[in-house]
């Protein structure tokens, strides 16, 4: 068993976007994504199905031709190879749940 906390240690940065691998279970794995008001994680895809959990904030999430608010407590699922953005409209901790296949490396290449 391991514990970790999505609201503690937040080191927001100004300059860029902010991952952490926060667990990784036999099925999935967590990542913190920590977005200043204002930043912009361009369009990408994720290979496998992922959920998406705003755990605080508020962003615009682009999907399938439409953009949607997504406030403080919604959860998003979205299939693979769905191209998808995320504008912070507020200071915002995003939970990003991967397929144990998935690589956390490549959601660092997105937010570069």
């Amino acid at each position: 068993m391991k514990i970790e906390s999505f609201n503690e240690n937040l080191d927001f940065n100004d300059d860029k976007i902010v991952t952490k691998v926060l667990l990784e279970s036999s099925f999935s794995k967590e990542i913190r994504i920590l977005l200043k008001e204002g930043q912009i994680m361009k369009e990408h895809k994720a290979p496998f199905p992922i959920l998406i959990h705003l755990l605080d904030g508020e962003i615009d999430f682009g999907a399938e031709g439409s953009t949607h608010l997504l406030k403080r407590g919604d959860i998003v699922t979205l299939a693979g190879n769905v191209p998808h953005d995320l504008t912070a409209l507020k200071d915002s901790i995003v939970r990003l749940t991967l397929s144990k296949l998935d690589k956390p490396e490549r959601v660092e290449k997105v937010v570069g």
